[in-house]
């Protein structure tokens, strides 16, 4: 009997019964989360890089602006904001605009100094030759695309240091 039995059960099987039928399945449902988390982290890291080079530029091009004669603070802080507003946000962007005459007079490294405490300028006011900083400050949160559950309190600046002319 057994003999009669088992070619039955064999031609059952391979006739579309695949033993491993529902791997490919839940292979799946494990791998299209983490890939799909791993292609949201992709895309923001790529719009928090886009962020930052955006707030290099609008620095160095502000920066540019302050350098010549009847340029007002106002004027270079507006700038800086309308470059950083083509790419988003700028409701929580802080633009500081200080006298970097410090590093000239002194051999104060900057990473020890909060750039916050230095004295702001008038630049429509100042001397030739007088260093200033254009420093612009957004934290993450504000202009992130996912909810910023993996980076918490996260503040992009960018700075630019020129002498006025």
């Amino acid at each position: 009997m057994r003999r009669l039995l088992l070619p039955l059960l064999r031609k059952n099987m391979s006739a579309g019964q695949d033993p491993r039928r529902g791997a490919a399945l839940v292979e799946f449902a494990v791998v299209v989360p983490v890939f799909g988390l791993f292609l949201a982290a992709m895309v923001e890291f790529g719009h928090a890089y886009m962020v930052q080079t955006t707030l290099r530029g609008a620095a160095k091009k502000a920066a540019r602006l302050g350098i010549g004669d009847g340029v007002t603070s106002a004027e270079v802080a507006a700038e800086a904001r309308r470059i950083v507003s083509a790419a988003c946000g700028t409701e929580q962007l802080n633009v500081l605009i200080k006298d970097a005459n410090l590093f000239d007079l002194s051999d104060t490294i900057p990473e020890n100094i909060q750039f916050g405490d230095l004295p702001d300028i008038e630049l429509s006011q100042t001397s030739t030759s007088r260093l200033f900083i254009v420093r612009l400050e957004l934290p993450y949160d504000t202009v992130a695309l996912f909810p910023p559950f993996w980076v918490n309190n996260l503040t992009l600046h960018s700075q630019s240091v020129m002498r006025h002319e």
